[in-house]
């Protein structure tokens, strides 16, 4: 699982840097200032939780700790929160926004599981 984590974090870092750049050179003049905020925030909630998955692949690989689920999680998390609002900037579909809180539970529960691994261990 080390690597999977590892290539997972990696995968979503380079995205998460290309539509971070895509959001400020392409979007800049199509967007209102609302939901070019709303595409930023998706960026750093995607940048952030990318780097938690890296550290979970480094984790996996330096110690016995089974952090799986805070792993799995965390990717559940990017897809439903960062893609739900990546969508509804581009669409200003509002119902999309009803998704977005299933991935912010996902990252709570991701980083509650680590802290329950970490206790364990």
């Amino acid at each position: 699982m080390m690597k999977l984590f590892l290539i997972l974090g990696s995968v979503f870092m380079a995205l998460g840097v290309a539509l971070g750049a895509f959001g400020a050179h392409g979007l800049e003049d199509k967007l209102s200032e609302k939901y070019m905020g709303i595409w930023e925030k998706a960026v750093h909630y995607h940048l952030v939780h990318a780097l938690g998955l890296l550290i979970i692949g480094v984790i996996q690989g330096t110690t016995t700790l089974n952090v799986n689920w805070a792993g799995y999680l965390l990717t559940a998390g990017i897809i439903l929160f960062s893609g739900s609002l990546y969508i509804l900037a581009l669409t200003q579909i509002k119902v999309l926004g009803a998704i977005t809180p299933l991935g912010g539970v996902a990252f709570i529960a991701g980083w509650i599981v680590l802290m329950i691994a970490a206790i364990k261990f």
